[in-house]
């Protein structure tokens, strides 16, 4: 599996903590050079990237709001005069601001679609013609349980990554002749700061292997989905055995 993303260049959003640099890593583990992108948080990024380099492979640190068009297109130009052209995408980068119904407003509503959703769509299209022309493509979404399940953040956020998935087999049946695969990979209860601490035992008793998941497995996922040419519109549920497909 190492030997398949050696050579290989990653852009990883939303990286600079939680499963983002989890999956930063593994990549870089599995041999990829990685680009690092961030919004705001710049000092974990630099970490993360810096986390990478140490690994032997090479990394930088983007700064760039996804969801804007502009960014997304200086962010991919930035990542590929450091590391070369893209060859792995994994639209990480999301926001989950809890909304009850009666709290839920058209601001919240459009954050989420623009954040989780159009971002995906943005850093997508920004790579997809390079692959297309190499013949060798990854694109990974990071969607959520939410996306077919009620979830614990609200409506907007279950939209924003049920269209994800609708993303990723839309890309993936238009690309699967182009030698490029789109997947999605859905985590369920993972030890974040999505999860408050008081709350983590309530969640982890509902989950049949009876703890959270921790980042390491959603991203040990990543590469594993990364490393196959024969997998693609598929959701990969990474949840404990909380649901079933």
């Amino acid at each position: 599996m190492s030997a398949s993303l050696a050579a290989r260049t990653a852009l990883v959003t939303g990286a600079s903590r939680g499963i983002g640099k989890a999956i930063a890593l593994a990549l870089a583990e599995a041999g990829a050079d990685v680009a690092v992108n961030y919004r705001e948080r710049r000092a974990e990024g630099e970490e993360t990237a810096a986390s990478i380099r140490k690994t032997g492979r090479k990394s930088v640190a983007l700064q760039a709001d996804v969801s804007q068009g502009k960014a997304v297109a200086e962010l991919v130009r930035r990542a590929e005069a450091a590391l070369g052209p893209i060859d792995i995408l994994v639209n990480n980068a999301g926001v989950a601001v809890r909304r009850g119904l009666e709290d839920l407003t058209e601001a919240d509503f459009d954050q989420a679609i623009a954040v989780n959703l159009k971002s995906a769509f943005l850093c997508t299209q920004a790579v997809v013609a390079g692959m297309k022309a190499r013949r060798w493509g990854r694109i990974i979404n990071i969607s959520s349980g939410a996306a077919r399940g009620a979830g614990i953040v609200g409506a907007h956020y279950n939209a924003s990554k049920a269209g994800m998935e609708g993303l990723t087999r839309g890309y993936a049946a238009r690309l699967a002749g182009e030698g490029v695969t789109v997947n999605a990979v859905s985590p369920s209860l993972i030890a974040t700061d999505m999860i408050a601490p008081d709350r983590v035992a309530a969640a982890a008793s509902r989950i049949p292997v009876g703890r959270l998941g921790t980042a390491e497995e959603v991203a040990a996922v990543v590469v594993v989905v990364a490393a196959n040419a024969y997998m693609t519109g598929q959701t990969i549920a990474v949840n404990g055995g909380l649901h079933f497909n």
